[in-house]
């Protein structure tokens, strides 16, 4: 029986990266994958969703050539070549599981494919063969959860209801498609769907998408989806689906829509199949870890989707250090509230920290500064001008709480706010910090002097 340091159920983004840190450290790894390296995200979840909405940015931007001084003779020859977005999709995907291959060969990480199943806390059988772990880093992720509505079941395996994993994967261009949720993963498809033409209808059971956000960024979201052509519908009950057809109820009335395909974005549930035997606790959101990721069962550690604190791609990964370097000798652990997270929609979503709802309701004495796109050089060169920046603050110390972004390139500007709030930043540190010109960073800037008095480029009385 082979003997490993550490064995690691899961290659995700999560589980590879744990296994290279542990080898980095000196550990002798085992990496486990039953299907491809990457696991979601680099296979059916971020990577390729976003190689299309790259696609669908390019295509809206085509469209719009004209007001940039661009004539295009004929717009209507502007059209979509599905099968060469999907292949261009696939290609991108190829490249950078191939990458992650090349990572686990140059790191020495031994990678065996198949289900791997734990006998108990240190073995694990594959395809039929055993191996011993002092370690176990439990990495397996998590899949679609579909709610319990009538006919959703037959819909899915009539191929009529999709998840996010068939979204990404149709083999024709659909007409319409009704998204059913109204969460992250809805509007991000939403927004891909609606840009390449398709006639997108979300259904959503509050009375708002994006519910969890803070509220200037749902709303802007939602009034420039609308705006778009996407029609939302909210507080409406799920009733059933019959073929192509969902019938909802709204306002007391039961309504229906129908459409090509039925997008199922309604959560997802951890993988604890093959597991079973390590008597793992088990939370509402997934496995119950503490601060270093290690279960109730000495030695083993779960990270990723299956504990479910923040099912993030980047979470997962910061997960697997954190565990991986506990197994090594160094504590370290993560806080979550100094961790940002995306939406690539148009424009592009950016939140870290609190937002101003939730720093009211944690007893601070809350201060908060917007500074619109508008008013942004940058933002009018570029013709993306819907937006803003919001900076949440303690009025006492001036201490950052949180920023919210919505921008062209919101996605990859949180990142400075990140680095704030990591090093308990203040809106006095962002005001002085000089920002190059011009540049849509300069909005977080223009916030903090809002913060602290008054934005240099707006008149605020």
């Amino acid at each position: 029986m082979k003997q490993f340091d550490i064995a690691i159920l899961g290659g995700g983004p999560g589980g590879y990266v744990a296994a290279i840190k542990a080898s980095q450290l000196g550990a002798k790894v085992a990496l486990i994958e039953v299907d491809k390296l990457g696991g979601v995200c680099l296979n059916v979840g971020c990577i390729p969703t976003k190689t299309l909405l790259r696609s669908a940015k390019l295509y809206q931007d085509l469209l719009a050539s004209a007001s940039f001084g661009i004539d295009i003779p004929d717009i209507a020859d502007v059209t979509i070549n599905w099968e060469n977005l999907m292949n261009r999709k696939d290609s991108v995907v190829k490249k950078m599981v191939s990458g992650v291959q090349q990572l686990m060969k140059y790191n020495g990480i031994e990678v065996m494919n198949g289900f791997g199943t734990a006998i108990d806390a240190h073995t694990i059988e594959v395809n039929g063969e055993k191996i011993s772990a002092k370690n176990l880093i439990l990495a397996t992720g998590s899949s679609v959860k579909l709610p319990e509505i009538e006919g959703i079941e037959e819909g899915y395996k009539n191929g009529v209801v999709i998840d996010s994993t068939g979204a990404i994967a149709l083999k024709k261009h659909p007409k319409s498609i009704t998204i059913l949720g109204g969460g992250v993963i809805a509007v991000e498809f939403a927004t891909l769907f609606n840009s390449l033409g398709t006639k997108v209808t979300m259904l959503q059971r509050s009375d708002v998408i994006l519910k969890n956000l803070d509220e200037d960024v749902r709303n802007t979201i939602q009034r420039h989806l609308i705006t778009e052509g996407v029609e939302i519908l909210t507080n409406t009950t799920l009733k059933s689906i019959s073929g192509q057809t969902t019938y909802y109820e709204l306002e007391g009335e039961v309504k229906t829509v129908t459409s090509d395909f039925i997008l199922a974005s309604l959560g997802r549930a951890p993988n604890l199949k093959g597991i079973e035997n390590l008597k793992l606790k088990v939370g509402r959101k997934g496995v119950e870890v503490d601060r270093h990721m290690e279960t109730n069962v000495k030695g083993i550690y779960a990270i990723g989707d299956m504990v479910g604190k923040m099912m993030l791609a980047h979470v997962a990964s910061a997960e697997g250090i954190v565990a991986a370097e506990a197994i090594m000798g160094t504590k370290t652990e993560i806080d979550y509230n100094k961790v940002p997270a995306c939406i690539y929609s148009f424009p592009e979503v950016g939140v870290i920290g609190y937002s101003e709802e939730e720093a009211k309701k944690a007893g601070f004495d809350v201060g908060t500064s917007l500074f619109p796109l508008s008013a942004n050089g940058k933002a009018m060169a570029e013709g993306e001008t819907t937006g803003f920046v919001k900076i949440v603050h303690d009025k006492k110390y001036g201490e950052v709480l949180g920023v919210h972004i919505v921008a062209s390139h919101a996605t990859d500007m949180i990142a400075e706010a990140a680095v704030s709030l990591e090093l308990e930043g203040t809106i006095y540190d962002l005001a002085k910090t000089v920002h190059p010109h011009p540049t849509l960073s300069e909005i977080v800037m223009e916030a903090a002097h809002g913060a602290v008095d008054k934005p240099i480029h707006i008149i605020k009385k």
